[in-house]
């Protein structure tokens, strides 16, 4: 039987298709290291495995599985650029800042393929992806948003798609028009996550799946992790739990929130399926994003983000299925055969969260559903500063990334309100 985590809601498509998921043990007595990394998800692995590459002593600890969180479950969308426009980060940073973190990005899509050809991992790789647009009022700017990429950003793979096209390449006439990239595209995320691993293993990095870290302090005689049966020291410390670390460090947990992620696949729809004819993947232009894509065996892979109770597998069926009737009628009565959920770190700005979070400690997540790139590349690059070239992680580090309002007891109430405000905007 397919492993399902026992941390997120229900058993993912990606689990039942991944194929052989070794196992690594959990650590079981004291050791000393020169860099620890807590969380087995793309960032951590990515560290890990260019951290051991470079010769440095590494280990990273999971409190579960490795893939158990985000980097496993998600929508497998690699995205172009940052999680905000380039044109917003623009008038915020000015171009130059912009284009340096778009270009850090376009790195990073191109590393992440790179990176799993070089090493023989297959993530199904399939090109294209669409943003498409729910309200007319949307329509100037996503147009605007075409022609700033070539012309500014010279990024000339996106163009802009009037209605008629649109609903041809969707199957679907629930959109108004939108963007189509040609350079870019999406991936099964757990065979990237697995595959990672297996590189961090053959380059000598110590992995322990089953090790969560209980307890984090740092001074000048380095950094001291405390786990269930044994104590990690190190000289430095890579913090990449994300949306699953809860109170293990006060800062990150401030500035990055939990929000659920859940996903339904249905049965394959056949060849003849007019749902998505070129095989891209499509996110929509609502806040409370809905994203979908075909796999690699033709079924349709729906995303949406909603406020499901923990563990209730069936409603994560009843949504997702009243969404893809919304968009796709003749599907209304689809099997889903898989529905899974997990939790996506998201910062107010929806910029990533990078922070030497105490000395030699540095807390990476809240890529805000942008991260099957990013997080891989941010993870390369701490590595880089490990080596002595922190400039490049140094961009990510200077963005301005606000706490979440309300203090430990309030935050979870005000996000809920939040994102329940912004689904009802969404519809209106």
């Amino acid at each position: 039987m397919p492993y399902q985590s026992p941390v997120s809601p229900g058993l993912s498509w990606y689990e039942a298709t991944v194929g052989a998921r070794p196992e690594y043990p959990a650590l079981d007595d004291d050791c000393r290291v020169d860099v620890a990394v807590i969380g087995g998800g793309f960032t951590g692995l990515s560290a890990a495995a260019h951290l051991a590459k470079a010769g440095v002593n590494v280990a990273l600890i999971e409190a579960h599985r490795f893939g158990d969180g985000a980097s496993g479950r998600n929508g497998g969308q690699l995205g172009t650029g940052q999680r905000a426009w380039a044109e917003e980060l623009e008038a915020e940073l000015g171009l130059t800042r912009a284009k340096a973190l778009f270009d850090l990005a376009e790195e990073a899509k191109a590393h992440l393929i790179d990176f799993a050809a070089a090493n023989a991992i297959e993530i199904d790789y399939r090109p294209g992806q669409m943003s498409v647009v729910h309200k007319k009022r949307y329509l100037d700017e996503y147009r605007r948003h075409a022609d700033i990429m070539r012309d500014r950003f010279d990024y000339p793979h996106i163009r802009y798609m009037e209605a008629t096209e649109t609903a041809e390449r969707l199957g679907s006439t629930r959109y108004y028009g939108g963007i189509r990239d040609t350079g870019t595209g999406h991936i099964h995320p757990l065979k990237l996550v697995v595959g990672t691993a297996r590189v961090a293993a053959e380059a000598g990095a110590q992995l322990f799946e089953g090790t969560p870290a209980t307890k984090i302090a740092s001074d000048r005689g380095g950094v001291r992790i405390e786990t269930p049966r044994g104590t990690i020291t190190a000289e430095k410390c890579l913090i990449a739990t994300n949306a699953y670390g809860g109170n293990l460090e006060a800062k990150s947990a401030a500035h990055v929130m939990p929000i659920g992620s859940f996903i339904g696949a249905t049965a394959p729809l056949g060849d003849d399926s007019p749902v998505l004819p070129g095989g891209e993947a499509v996110d929509d232009s609502r806040f409370v994003v809905r994203y979908f894509r075909r796999s690699a065996d033709g079924r349709l892979l729906f995303g949406g983000r909603e406020i499901y109770a923990p563990g209730e597998d069936t409603a994560i069926h009843h949504h997702i299925r009243r969404q893809i009737a919304e968009l796709y009628p003749a599907l209304s009565d689809v099997e889903l055969t898989h529905a899974w959920g997990g939790y996506v770190g998201i910062t107010v700005p929806r910029k990533p969260y990078v922070r030497e979070v105490m000395p030699n400690v540095i807390s990476a997540g809240g890529y805000s559903g942008h991260g099957v790139m990013l997080s891989n590349f941010v993870g390369k690059l701490y590595a880089e500063t490990v080596c002595g070239n922190r400039n490049r992680l140094r961009l990510f580090e200077e963005l301005k990334i606000p706490p979440f309002p309300g203090g430990r007891r309030l935050r979870p109430i005000l996000m809920f309100l939040a994102l329940n405000w912004y689904a009802l905007r969404d519809r209106l």
